[in-house]
């Protein structure tokens, strides 16, 4: 065999394993799209792997140890901020946990909750760093060691923003005691995910600048999975998609009694994804399109 061939064979053995990949990521992405709206076994299932997919895709983009530090800084504040939300009210408003009694908890907040913060929280991550153009990459610079936070919090925070009215008051995974004018959500709750959104990644941003660590602009390989960071981002939000168009109509009444029409939350939910979430997602696409030749 000509060392002509050997290399043909390698670059088809590449290219079978990418498509592989990519088939392999497309089949996750529309498995979470058309059923993570519903809090069932197989959502559960999903949510899991979607969990694993972010600690794989921060582990080829930062590193072993930086993902692994996210992750431990993710859901240690998270449970912290999560318990005392429950306790006191302070700083998402009343409310407590609804959903799978029977699943482990620390303190009263199911185990499953932190990891799903990293999940989406390191996505968001990624997303607000091509948004303000390789900002985790100069996290040496003030300004961006305070911006990049600032800004990954509102993109977190923009997923709530979409998923608590459904998740609250249709499936009531969780139970707002004194209700609040968005479909019986009140604004604290988005407030307090702003918070935590940013005491998690403002602690990731110094532990990044302590190590200088980050993403390298130059290789070929970042801009793939910034791309698959983009797409398991705005999956999170595709998902509301299904039940507004099944068309599902009735009411619900909230924990202070208040009736909300199912259809009306759907809609909302819908335009309110497409104007924030899919619009990130659209932006961040398109910033990243300029790096590629």
């Amino acid at each position: 065999m000509t060392t002509e061939n050997i290399r043909s064979d390698g670059r088809s053995a590449r290219s079978r394993r990418e498509i592989s990949l990519w088939l392999g990521l497309a089949c996750v992405l529309l498995a979470g799209i058309g059923f993570s709206w519903s809090p069932t076994p197989f959502a559960h299932a999903l949510a899991v792997i979607f969990i694993a997919c972010a600690v794989v895709h921060a582990g080829f983009s930062y590193g072993p140890r930086p993902a692994l530090v996210l992750f431990i800084i993710c859901v240690a504040i998270t449970f912290a901020m999560e318990n005392i939300g429950v306790a006191t009210g302070f700083p998402f408003g009343n409310y407590h946990f609804a959903v799978d009694a029977g699943l482990p908890r620390i303190g009263r907040i199911p185990i499953i909750v932190g990891p799903l913060w990293f999940g989406a929280g390191y996505f968001s991550w990624v997303v607000a760093s091509i948004l303000l153009d390789g900002g985790d990459r100069r996290l040496d610079r003030p300004r961006d060691v305070i911006a990049l936070p600032v800004v990954a919090a509102f993109v977190m925070t923009q997923w709530d923003l979409v998923m608590d009215r459904s998740e609250s008051t249709i499936a009531k995974v969780w139970i707002w005691h004194d209700g609040g004018a968005d479909f019986g959500v009140p604004l604290s709750n988005y407030l307090g995910w702003l918070l935590t959104s940013w005491l998690v990644f403002q602690a990731f941003a110094l532990h990044l600048r302590s190590r200088r660590a980050g993403l390298h602009p130059d290789e070929p390989q970042s801009r793939k999975l910034q791309a698959i960071a983009i797409l398991f981002y705005v999956s999170l939000g595709l998902t509301h998609i299904i039940p507004w168009a099944m068309g599902q109509s009735g009411e619900v009444v909230d924990a202070t009694g208040k009736t909300w029409q199912i259809h009306d939350l759907r809609e909302t939910t819908v335009a309110i994804m497409l104007l924030t979430m899919f619009f990130s997602g659209l932006l961040a696409a398109l910033r990243l399109a300029r790096h590629i030749r």
